[in-house]
């Protein structure tokens, strides 16, 4: 009679028991699924006890093996992720050495347009406009003075040639003014000759 009473007070607590239990359990947590999140429930949920004076830790090893694997996943992962940024990588790097070329080139080519837009083929070379134009200008400005040159030598002989003309016409005039008197001398004498035989002859 007394065991009933035990069991019969037994069965009175368990309902109690219970509730007391569901109220001491934590509340649910949000689960962290990042491996520090994992590592720490790890922790929360090992164990120690001691025997013989040492200390040991307890850690469910189907837990401990699921974070093994969750860690060699991340690590796969992360190493894939490595491998194709890698890979992208070196696709940009082969990109960008590609356009710097063409971008080489363009520029080579738009110097090379440029020089000859901003350049004049001068008996075969090319010079730029500015040394062209002091070049032209140069040689104009030489013939210029070439010019001038020629038309104060020719103005000059032209006066000399005139000189030389109007002295010839006074020579001349002189001369024929000296061979009219020479004549108009050598009539008078041949006269006063002529006179003189003519007397002698009387």
């Amino acid at each position: 009679m007394k065991q009933l009473r035990i069991l019969f007070s037994l069965f009175l607590l368990i309902p109690s028991f219970l509730v007391h239990a569901q109220e001491e359990e934590p509340p649910a947590q949000e689960t962290d699924n990042t491996l520090r999140g994992q590592f720490e429930e790890l922790e929360r949920k090992s164990g120690n006890y001691r025997a013989n004076g040492i200390r040991y830790e307890v850690i469910k090893l189907s837990e401990l093996y699921e974070t093994k694997n969750n860690i060699f996943d991340s690590i796969d992962t992360a190493n894939k992720t490595i491998k194709d940024l890698s890979a992208t990588i070196d696709a940009n790097k082969s990109e960008i050495e590609d356009l710097n070329e063409k971008l080489q080139d363009t520029t080579n080519k738009l110097n090379n347009v440029t020089e000859e837009k901003d350049s004049i083929s001068f008996f075969g070379a090319l010079i730029s406009k500015g040394t062209y134009n002091f070049i032209l200008w140069a040689i104009i400005f030489g013939l210029l003075l070439l010019l001038l040159f020629f038309i104060y030598r020719f103005r000059n002989s032209n006066f000399l040639t005139q000189q030389a003309k109007s002295a010839l016409a006074d020579l001349e005039e002189e001369y024929q003014n000296h061979r009219r008197r020479a004549l108009e001398r050598e009539q008078k004498i041949s006269r006063q000759l002529q006179d003189e035989l003519n007397k002698q002859k009387k």
